[in-house]
């Protein structure tokens, strides 16, 4: 799923998004807002991933809400 789409749909989507990262609070959800470069700091700070690897896990996991749509 491209992220202008996740942006558009996280109110539906933060839920699948909190299943994943469990150790993002709901005020983070809400302050992450759908928004690709915010999800990544916020994963690198909860869960010590290196960029390259929170990007990859942001997409992967937008990518896989095409299929729970």
């Amino acid at each position: 799923m491209d992220w202008n789409i996740v942006e558009g749909k996280w109110k539906e989507l933060k839920g699948h998004a909190r299943e994943k990262w469990g150790k993002l609070t709901d005020d983070e959800l809400e302050e992450i807002g759908g928004k690709k470069d915010v999800l990544v700091a916020k994963l690198q700070q909860k869960y010590g991933y290196a960029a390259d690897e929170a990007n990859k896990q942001a997409d992967e996991w937008a990518t896989h809400q095409d299929a729970k749509q």
